[in-house]
């Protein structure tokens, strides 16, 4: 093993961390397996158009030593906020992958274990999941959701170019776990039905953690109100999913806000004008720097809950 990756693998392992070292040339792999599955109809115009946006499939332009691709996974709990609201609180969750401040922490290491010895490493923009099926971290779940052997799918992935050469290319088809054949428990539960039993790949453009991240000012009409279960994201089909099993319990309490400060959510008092403590709670379940859509989302969860307590009273 060459002596960078036997040093990163001893830092990140010895935290519980995976990875996985891939040759840059599998930048072309991982484009065009987008461009196959929009030119055959698996993905739809908009969400394409959105998603593909959001990639650059080349290292940056200052860094022509680039050699090779590392994915980063680490395990994360969801956290837990409460909202003040008409005399109680209103529980709500984030989901473990949207817990952003872990990157700071695998750029921190990374600089130990790399940059102190020579090495360089840059942040890369590209379709995480698939990268870490395809350089052999994890297997997609029928929900298309990665899942690590033994550590579920409640991870936060990152991906870098270095200049680490690639002793061993780990690349491979991509995979779902086998167990997948024998169930249907997340198809079972998906609100908006976009995970099909008889198809692997899921109506991306229905699913509810891609409507709750949006910035469409509304939800679409189509969408069953009493769906909304996160302030961010959707964990249902994650929740019911044998593989996560031993990892549901694993959530954080992060934040509690009074009324006033979810009304001031709710009524879309700009970033800028936020009371300090509110940004900090903010902060704190790391969605400061989506506050564009908590207003529409925070409002739309505390309806659900309504409506689910008035069902039960009934």
């Amino acid at each position: 093993m060459e002596e960078a990756t036997r040093i990163l693998s001893n830092e990140l392992e010895s935290r519980g961390w995976r990875f996985s070292i891939t040759p840059l040339r599998r930048l072309r792999e991982l484009e065009g397996a987008i461009e196959r599955l929009h030119e055959s109809g698996g993905l739809d115009e908009a969400f394409y158009r959105e998603r593909l946006a959001r990639f650059e499939f080349a290292p940056p332009a200052d860094f022509p030593e680039a050699r090779s691709i590392l994915a980063v996974a680490v395990p994360q709990p969801a956290v837990r906020a409460f909202f003040g609201w008409k005399g109680g609180e209103i529980e709500a969750i984030v989901p473990p992958t949207y817990r952003s401040r872990v990157d700071a922490d695998i750029e921190a290491l990374l600089r130990l274990s790399l940059a102190d010895r020579g090495h360089r490493f840059v942040k890369a923009k590209l379709p995480l999941k698939q990268l870490a099926v395809r350089s052999g971290l994890g297997a997609y779940g029928r929900n298309n959701v990665c899942y690590l052997p033994g550590k579920g799918s409640f991870n936060r992935l990152a991906a870098f170019f270095t200049d680490i050469p690639c002793g061993r290319d780990p690349w491979r088809d991509e995979a779902m776990m086998e167990r997948c054949s024998r169930c249907s428990a997340c198809a079972a539960t998906c609100p908006t039905k976009c995970i099909s039993p008889g198809r692997f790949l899921i109506g991306a453009e229905r699913c509810l953690a891609y409507l709750n991240e949006s910035a469409a000012p509304e939800f679409p009409a189509w969408l069953d109100p009493a769906s909304h279960r996160c302030l961010v994201g959707c964990m249902a089909c994650q929740e019911v999913c044998p593989e996560n099993r031993d990892f549901l319990d694993r959530t954080e309490d992060a934040a509690s806000f009074s009324e006033e400060e979810t009304r001031a959510i709710m009524s879309r008092v700009p970033p800028d004008r936020l009371p300090a403590a509110l940004a900090g709670k903010l902060r704190a379940i790391d969605l400061l720097d989506d506050y564009g859509i908590l207003p529409r989302n925070l409002r739309a969860l505390i309806a659900a809950r309504g409506r689910s307590k008035e069902g039960t009273k009934s």
